[in-house]
């Protein structure tokens, strides 16, 4: 699995499922602009191909900028660091970290998956939300690469040049670390979440088709923010805070820049997007 695949987390973690909308903004200060697009990290087939303003700002950029070296997280070098960190390799096992009513609710879901238990017995429990996630993203037809993916190939193939927002150790610690010191909140928290994914999907689908961008807040921003705030704070809003001076940088420099970021990072209170327009960036939906 790469962290491709650990970006699946949840339908949270994928952060949109607009797929043919155009998610796509032009920022601007007195001096330079650049482009910035929402992204979800795993699609199917037949959402290609992509809305015509993704390409559009391609095409502008000079330069394709995305959440983290898209090359390196797909290697099989990064993939065995991952596991190294997000397994346990000193005889623990997922039974001993659960709570029994943590861990009951797991193995029924497992069964009705006829999934065993063993399979799962040595992750972390931010590996094992990441992995059934990413099984019922699979059943749901999601198994073409994402927008990321897609944009770090064709920049690689056409030699245009790549930056990112995060390293990949630095993502990678951040995955690992996911749910803090309470493993049963992320376990509980990926079950109920499956649980609503297809009819969270359909709402998800409106919204962005519509450009309603508080509506994509609403469905995927507000109830993740009440039910769990301390991973809604890791996840999107430190981010968020942490790339707010990058792009910043860029809006400085020379260059012409297509950022793409996971679409929940620009939607809701606390997305790029509402921080960059209270510092009185102009913004424009292509």
């Amino acid at each position: 699995m790469t962290l491709i695949k650990v970006l699946t987390l949840s339908t949270s973690l994928l952060l949109s499922l607009s797929l043919q909308a155009a998610a796509v903004w032009k920022l601007s200060n007195e001096q330079h602009s650049l482009y910035i697009g929402g992204t979800i990290h795993v699609l199917t087939p037949e959402d290609y191909p992509l809305a015509k303003e993704y390409d559009l700002a391609y095409q502008a950029a000079d330069k394709v900028i995305f959440e983290t070296d898209m090359e390196a997280v797909s290697s099989p070098e990064f993939g065995q660091k991952m596991m190294d960190q997000m397994m346990y390799s000193d005889g623990t096992t997922i039974n001993n970290v659960l709570q029994p009513d943590t861990y009951k609710s797991l193995a029924i879901h497992l069964s009705s998956r006829q999934i065993p238990m063993q399979a799962f017995a040595s992750h972390k429990p931010s590996l094992l939300a990441i992995s059934l996630t990413f099984i019922e993203l699979q059943a749901m037809g999601y198994t073409s690469e994402g927008v990321d993916m897609f944009f770090a190939n064709m920049a690689k193939d056409q030699e245009k040049e790549q930056g990112w927002l995060e390293t990949p150790d630095e993502q990678l610690a951040f995955m690992a670390n996911l749910g803090g010191d309470d493993p049963n909140t992320m376990i509980e928290y990926t079950l109920k979440d499956i649980k609503k994914m297809p009819e969270m999907f359909a709402k998800l689908h409106s919204t962005w088709l519509a450009g309603d961008m508080q509506g994509m807040a609403d469905v995927g921003i507000t109830p993740f923010k009440a039910d769990y705030p301390d991973i809604y704070q890791d996840l999107l809003v430190t981010r968020n805070n942490n790339w707010l001076p990058k792009i910043i940088s860029m809006l400085n420099d020379q260059p012409v820049e297509f950022i793409l970021v996971g679409a929940l990072h620009l939607a809701g209170p606390d997305s790029v997007l509402a921080q960059l327009k209270a510092k009185g960036y102009k913004i424009e939906k292509l």
